[in-house]
Order: C-alpha cells, then sequence, then structure tokens
C-alpha cells in the first residue's frame, strides 16, 4: 500500500519543522556540490587514462632492438 499525498505532506512538514528551511536547503546544497565534484573527478579520471594509453612508438628503434638481440645472442 503506497502512502497517500496526505501523508507525504505531514512527513514534508514534519521535516521542515524539525530541521528548518535554511537546514534542508544547506544540506541540498551540499550534495549537489558533491555531485559536481564527482562528475569533475569522473571527467578527469577519463582525461588520465586516455592519456595512460597514448604510448610513443618509433617501429625503427623495435627494429633494431631486436637485431641487437639476434647479434648478443649469435656472437
Amino acid at each position: 500500500m503506497a502512502p497517500s499525498w496526505f501523508q507525504i505532506l505531514i512527513v514534508v512538514v514534519l521535516l521542515v519543522l524539525l530541521f528548518g528551511r535554511g537546514k534542508i536547503s544547506s544540506l541540498m546544497g551540499d550534495v549537489a556540490q558533491g555531485i559536481k565534484s564527482f562528475k569533475k573527478g569522473m571527467a578527469e579520471d577519463e582525461t588520465d587514462t586516455a592519456q595512460a594509453k597514448t604510448i610513443d612508438h618509433d617501429p625503427a628503434d623495435s627494429v633494431s632492438d631486436a637485431a641487437k638481440a639476434k647479434e648478443t645472442k649469435a656472437g
């Protein structure tokens, strides 16, 4: 059985009486600031991950390294 609108209204009125409008609005502001901070952190994490995936690689270096390894094994 779902609560009726009247019951929800009573709960809201009690919350406002107990905590006051200022306390509830500051709490909602803190929640909003936390969400913004979380989103900013996620965006920074994505850019860090994208930078971590880039690898500067010169194919000529790996060929010369492989040739040097063969020479040392043969030598």
